[in-house]
């Protein structure tokens, strides 16, 4: 008997998600969304229903997601925890990319109370990179630090931003204004962000500029690892534009009069920015990871590197970013339907690397996805 799979939010990654879902012929899957715009992604994907829904309301959710076996979250940051709680409270298998601003692990004792597994923060990084920590970390006797670095850029660069945004613009000014948490020398520290920018080179890119964010999350309480920091990649030049904006108070929330009318300027920025951060349908982009994880294997000081560089898909249409995002959270959604990993709680994706043959697996199906992974072994 098929299992029946719900994708909500039908953006570049939830659809992604979507058509991943339907090509397994284990599954009936549908997706929801408020845009018909976007539901209309779907319209040649044989074998999806297609829910026009206003998602953002969270006493909805529970009546969507009711009859179905498995709950695979592509939503924007804002609906993330909301939607991670309704899913927990119906007691369904759950996966998300969310990058929500709250602590999911707040809602661990619910889901156990609640006999649901939900897996959060599962897309390239966070999600991807946890799973590498923490797989890497069972390699060492010791762990002394972790970096991580991750972007999504267009291939073509165009002034004066030299940007378009892969997933929802609203989650990519919280990188240049959430503040940065980091463990330096034991001990957790808040850093501006946008701040330390550096130069690093990747092969088949050239020079990218790294920059504080706050993207270690749940990995500041789950490893113990003295150093750990992570960043966010742009071309050279992006940062210093955005620390302008930021500076000049264009990122601001709180609202100011504006000839007797009350305007957020994060508000009238968000309408001024987007339409420019907008990929043309077809436009060629890419995705790069890098994780570096130094320690100690018998008595040996040894360091692991692991580089994706991955590209937009002209064959299906489909961005790296939406496939280097989309493509773990389903893999990690099947296996937990398949009851592969069904354990009660709210799983961080590097908690899920000890389980055995699941790091492997997920690394052979993204292979076959086309998005591979190199790792570079170097001994002092």
């Amino acid at each position: 008997m098929k299992k029946k799979a719900i994708v909500l939010g039908c953006g570049l990654v939830g659809a992604t998600m979507a058509r991943d879902l339907a090509t397994d012929a284990d599954y009936e899957v549908a997706v929801a969304d408020i845009s018909s715009r976007n539901l209309r992604k779907l319209e040649s994907q044989p074998g999806v229903r297609k829910l026009e829904i206003d998602l953002s309301d969270a006493s909805r959710i529970a009546t969507v997601i009711r009859d179905y076996d498995i709950v695979v979250s592509g939503l924007p940051s804002t609906f993330g925890f909301q939607t991670l709680r309704a899913a927990i409270e119906c007691g369904k298998p759950y996966c998300d990319i969310s990058f929500m601003p709250e602590d999911a692990m707040e809602l661990d004792d619910l889901a156990k109370s609640h006999g649901a597994t939900a897996i959060v923060d599962c897309g390239v990084a966070p999600g991807l990179s946890n799973l590498i920590v923490g797989h890497t970390i069972g390699l060492l006797d010791r762990a002394d630090s972790i970096a991580i670095y991750v972007g999504g850029l267009p291939k073509a660069r165009r002034w004066p931003f030299d940007y378009k945004a892969p997933f929802a613009p609203g989650d990519v000014l919280e990188e240049y204004t959430r503040p940065a948490r980091m463990v330096e020398h034991g001990k957790i520290v808040v850093k501006p962000a946008l701040s330390e920018p550096e130069l690093l080179d990747f092969a088949r890119v050239g020079t990218l500029e790294a920059f504080n964010t706050d993207g270690l999350r749940s990995l500041l309480n789950t490893v113990k690892v003295p150093n750990m920091l992570e960043k966010t990649l742009r071309y050279p030049g992006h940062v210093e534009v955005m620390r302008v904006f930021r500076e000049t108070g264009f990122f601001e929330k709180q609202a100011i009069d504006v000839g007797g009318v009350m305007v957020r300027p994060l508000d009238v920025t968000s309408k001024l920015l987007f339409p420019k951060w907008l990929h043309e349908e077809g436009e060629e982009e890419f995705t790069v990871l890098r994780v570096i994880v130094e320690g100690v294997k018998d008595d040996k000081s040894v360091r692991y590197t692991y580089d994706l560089y991955d590209e937009y898909d002209s064959k299906t249409g489909t961005s790296s970013m939406a496939r280097t995002t989309g493509f773990p959270a389903v893999i990690l959604a099947r296996m937990v339907a398949r009851g592969e990993f069904r354990e009660p709680g709210v799983f961080p994706p590097e908690l899920l690397a000890p389980h055995n043959g699941l790091f492997d697996n997920l690394i052979r199906e993204l292979a076959a996805r086309g998005v591979r992974i190199s790792t570079d072994v170097e001994y002092a």
